[in-house]
């Protein structure tokens, strides 16, 4: 099974497709044509599960988001809060991302924003183009960490665990991310003054001040909106989306930039991203439904558990597994195949799986850096200036991608960061 849909893979086949074909095909020739209802109900249970409601209206609040000019104001407002600190437009950057990842919480949106937005700006200003790289890369990865996570929801999915207790638990540790990137530009920026000028003083009159920092505002209200309502228990996870869709729509209307094009946009690109997600869905729901049958969860528990009898080499074999997999395959599937395998596990060895959420969402914040096919890469790329190629983009990924190895790390030493 495992042979053919490597195969399959190499082809350039997408996982969606070639999961489910190999599930049928091992359906059909181990069991006979009778078990195809047993996949299909599996299937349904997984695709008409509510909390899945939430993910198309996170993808549609990021793509209004996109097309609108809030995430900009944003970044200019920051602006006046970095002020004549040395490496502040670099950390303002991380700031904005960490206020767009609270608001929708999708990577590849983020990416190109503050590639577009933040990176010519630093460039610029003479930063050095290894530390601006980095900084829009990781912190519009952020997006996998800090709530509302899609990473998260569909975690909560598979492993059958609470959508609220993930967010709640995931908190802590995204920030606690975003606070490592924001030190180790103050060090870097400390050391070695060259890397991160000093922008010069420029005297901005405090009517363009107020202007800029009404741009704060409505971001905040979203967010506000969006995670009070989850945290102060007044929504579910699935209405707090609602509440985060109406609120950006609110936002662009306030704004005058509301057009049925822009909506149009929206929707189609909405559409795109929840049908690549939820085909992957289908079909590793249906790999992994033929794999029990066939007695794999079985086999595999007797694998990774007679690796060692300590429970912490076992935790951190999978992490492995989970690093090698996501140098190749996108998170979406990574958590549709591995996390019914895993999870039980986890369970059978005394963990907690809302802690061990969190850690698999720490991990794939590794997967959407690392060579060779990390996806933030290849989004900054799209948008990046002419000179900058695909492997001065990894280079410069190298220390973020070992502060978030080291991130996995501490949260392995010290669980109670998620208050679990």
């Amino acid at each position: 099974m495992f042979v053919m849909l490597l195969g399959l893979l190499v082809t350039g086949i997408p996982l969606a497709f070639v999961t489910l074909l190999v599930a049928l095909i091992f359906a059909l020739g181990w069991f006979g044509p009778m078990v195809v209802p047993l996949i299909t109900s599996r299937v349904y249970s997984f695709v008409s599960s509510f909390v899945f409601v939430s993910v198309p209206m996170f993808v549609l609040m990021a793509a209004i988001l996109d097309r609108s000019g809030i995430a900009r104001d944003l970044f200019d407002a920051m602006r006046l809060l970095g002020g004549r600190l040395r490496g502040g437009v670099a950390i303002q950057t991380i700031a904005v991302a960490v206020i767009l990842a609270a608001m929708s919480g999708i990577i590849g949106g983020e990416v190109v924003l503050l590639g577009l937005v933040a990176l010519p700006q630093m460039l610029r200003l003479g930063y050095d183009k290894h530390l601006a790289i980095g900084v829009v890369c990781a912190g519009g990865a952020l997006g996998t960490m800090v709530p509302p996570s899609i990473v998260l929801i569909i975690y909560g999915l598979t492993a059958n665990v609470s959508v609220g207790d993930l967010f709640t638990a995931a908190f802590l540790p995204g920030l606690m991310l975003a606070g490592f990137y924001v030190a180790y530009v103050l060090i870097r920026a400390h050391l070695n003054p060259a890397l991160a000028p000093v922008p010069e003083e420029d005297d901005v009159p405090t009517a363009e001040k107020v202007r800029l920092l009404k741009g704060l505002i409505l971001p905040l209200m979203v967010v506000a909106g969006v995670l009070g309502s989850i945290y102060g228990g007044i929504a579910s996870v699935t209405e707090a989306s609602a509440v985060g869709v109406a609120g950006v729509l609110l936002s662009t209307i306030v704004r005058r930039e509301f057009t049925l094009g822009l909506l149009k946009g929206a929707a189609l690109q909405t559409l795109q991203t929840v049908g690549m997600i939820v085909w992957i869905g289908i079909g590793a729901s249906a790999l992994v439904g033929v794999f029990n049958l066939m007695g794999g969860i079985d086999f595999v528990s007797e694998l990774i558990s007679g690796i060692s009898e300590n429970p912490t080499i076992i935790l951190l074999f999978m992490m492995l597994i989970l690093f090698v997999l996501g140098m190749f395959l996108d998170w979406v599937g990574i958590a549709l195949l591995t996390m019914p395998i895993f999870v039980p596990i986890i369970k059978t060895l005394g963990y907690d799986p809302v802690w061990f959420g969190v850690l698999f969402c720490m991990n794939m914040q590794v997967s959407f850096l690392s060579p060779p096919f990390g996806p933030a890469a290849f989004y900054l790329k799209s948008v990046a200036p002419p000179g900058i190629s695909l492997a001065t983009i990894f280079r410069s990924l190298l220390p973020f991608i070992a502060m978030q190895i080291l991130a996995v790390i501490i949260l392995i030493a010290f669980p109670g960061i998620t208050g679990r």
